[in-house]
């Protein structure tokens, strides 16, 4: 079952707690010590838009890059001039132009399955950066899988609607098993049901560290969650930048 089908009608009303002003803050900050200030920016795994709109108003020209058709369509219900939406796997990614730099946000690429994929991801953003770019992206840790999501259940409750998050992780295979449902309201005291099956991949970060040098990359550093501190054993995100030679 494809991921954010229905859970896009509802996605922005349950991630309003993703401090995506800070993140957007700490993107420009990024690009601008590397000298991008302005330019063409890629945004991987876009979702409803939120953040590539805040990106297109600190000036970049954004194209925004999703694999979910129904979160494209919401994210283009909010369009504004100068972002471009495209529908596409990041392993399959294809311009037919290059950009200043690149970015995938809320752990997108940990939806990469096989190891495989993820390098041939990392390659298809490095052929579309010009020299000198730059790809920042985060990923949910080890430590998130295995001690804060594994076997864990979430639940919440709103008048704009309800979910059960529930979790399996596989030691085995190192991917962890969303199980979502969602209770959506329509007319009257009506709501309806959905479920959708999300799958992430959890990848040691030395290991990703070799498949971006593999893919081209120098300059790769590992941070602590949006923050310039140095990744730690128990942080739940990584943000992780590396430079086009």
């Amino acid at each position: 079952m494809e991921a954010y089908t229905g859970f896009a009608q509802v996605y922005d009303m349950f991630m309003d707690n993703v401090p995506y002003e800070e993140w957007c803050a700490y993107i420009c900050g990024c690009f601008r010590q590397n000298g991008i200030s302005e330019g063409a920016v890629l945004d991987l795994g876009c979702g409803t838009g939120e953040l590539t709109r805040l990106m297109a108003k600190k000036g970049y020209d954004m194209i925004a890059v999703d694999s979910s058709v129904d979160m494209l369509e919401i994210a283009s219900q909010n369009w504004e001039d100068g972002i471009l939406y495209i529908h596409q796997r990041m392993e399959e990614l294809e311009l037919g132009e290059s950009v200043q730099a690149a970015y995938s946000a809320c752990d997108s690429v940990n939806y990469i399955l096989e190891e495989e994929d993820l390098l041939q991801a990392f390659c298809r953003v490095y052929s579309h950066l010009m020299p000198g770019g730059i790809f920042l992206f985060d990923m949910n840790t080890d430590y998130k899988y295995r001690v804060l999501l594994g076997e864990n259940t979430f639940a919440e409750s709103r008048d704009e609607g309800s979910f059960i998050w529930e979790n399996y992780y596989d030691e085995e295979s190192a991917v962890n098993e969303y199980d979502l449902t969602l209770f959506i309201p329509e007319e009257g005291e009506l709501f309806r049901r959905y479920t959708e099956l999300h799958y992430q991949k959890n990848y040691s970060m030395e290991r990703v560290r070799k498949l971006l040098e593999q893919a081209g990359f120098c300059d790769i550093c590992l941070y602590d969650d949006y923050t310039d501190n140095p990744v730690r054993e128990d942080s739940e995100r990584c943000t992780i930048t590396a430079r086009k030679k």
